[in-house]
């Protein structure tokens, strides 16, 4: 696997189906996210991501339980998370826990970091949504060396101290699973990111083209200031949006309904506005490959590329049916496309050195 990764994303919401008035049960929702992830494998995407949420109406609230499972059902996808919270889980626990995973998948892990932004959820573990920041800091320094240390003595103001601590299993042959750091907003993750020399991930749904250009520039430019290499060498990673039919006026009229009632949309601008204002995509896979192929033009030449498919309450076998298209029509024209003007130092996808490499699509 070199270039760009190619991948999913799913935020586990339990949504009613707009055109039914049924939502799936938790147990369905569950068992549909593990079929998507397999179905995400078997057309030759890289990625399968998963967030992490701990209250209604979201399903993901153990990540590394649904990825152990799927690391005995799959075997060349990367398993990730599109969202680990640094905030509200102990850092020695995240450690212990991405280290199992990394075993059980042959290395075939990663994961996204992310702070979270529900007040209530805070507090249910035992912290306080004003030191988001704070803690965000204070966790990660010391993630980062209960990876790469193999006695940590630590102390801190957010923690109780450790000392003499040993993490048990140690990771994969001593590298550590990738991270990635995910933001919509907030430049003090970019800078965090950066500082580390890990990967910054922009998850631009929501956004204009605009204001991600200032957060991946913002990275970039620090990524080189720490000394980790120049700065159209940093490691990026895009989320967006798509839905697709082979009929762009189909895809259009199919769509509607479930982006008027999504839990982060509806309510709001109407389909075609925040369409045009960010970079959701709606239409024909030609569509899709025309504007994921202009990202280049704002983000520069990145490493991973992940598309949300099953939000708002989308039926399973229209998912599926999406991944289809993904796999057949869009990612072999992007591999191409962006393997074709990329220079040769901008550094290919982070891979850990036990992870089997899939086949292309």
């Amino acid at each position: 696997m070199t270039g760009t990764q190619f991948g999913i994303y799913t935020v586990g919401d339990v949504t009613p189906d707009p055109t039914t008035g049924r939502a799936p049960t938790e147990a369905e929702r569950i068992r549909a996210t593990v079929a998507i992830a397999r179905k995400a494998e078997e057309v030759g995407l890289d990625v399968f991501a998963t967030g992490e949420h701990h209250n209604p109406p979201f399903v993901p609230s153990s990540p590394t339980t649904l990825l152990g499972h799927l690391a005995a059902l799959t075997e060349r996808i990367i398993l990730s998370t599109s969202t680990t919270l640094i905030t509200t889980n102990d850092p020695v626990k995240i450690a212990e826990d991405y280290s199992v995973l990394q075993h059980l998948a042959d290395g075939r892990v990663d994961l996204m970091l992310g702070r979270g932004n529900t007040e209530a959820v805070y507090p249910w573990f035992g912290q306080d949504i004003r030191n988001a920041l704070p803690l965000t800091v204070e966790h990660y320094g010391l993630l980062h060396r209960l990876w790469r240390e193999e006695t940590v003595t630590w102390q801190g103001r957010l923690r109780t101290p450790l000392r003499d601590f040993r993490l048990a299993p140690r990771p994969l042959g001593g590298v550590p699973p990738f991270v990635w750091h995910g933001s919509i907003r907030t430049p003090e993750i970019a800078e965090l990111a950066a500082y580390y020399g890990d990967g910054f991930f922009a998850n631009h749904i929501f956004w204009p083209p605009s204001h991600t250009r200032r957060m991946v520039e913002l990275y970039r430019r620090r990524y080189e200031h720490h000394g980790h290499g120049a700065a159209h060498q940093a490691v990026v990673g895009l989320g967006g949006h798509v839905f697709m039919r082979p009929r762009s006026q189909d895809a259009v009229r199919e769509f509607r309904p479930y982006f008027d009632r999504a839990p982060v949309y509806g309510g709001g601008p109407t389909l075609e506005e925040f369409a045009a204002r960010t970079p959701l995509t709606v239409g024909s896979p030609a569509q899709v490959v025309e504007r994921t192929l202009g990202f280049r033009a704002y983000a520069g030449h990145y490493q991973r590329q992940l598309f949300l498919l099953d939000h708002a309450g989308l039926p399973l076998t229209t998912v599926l049916e999406q991944l289809d298209l993904l796999g057949e029509q869009v990612v072999p024209v992007l591999r191409k496309e962006f393997a074709a003007d990329r220079p040769a130092d901008v550094p290919d996808a982070p891979v850990h050195p036990s992870a089997p490499t899939p086949s292309p699509t």
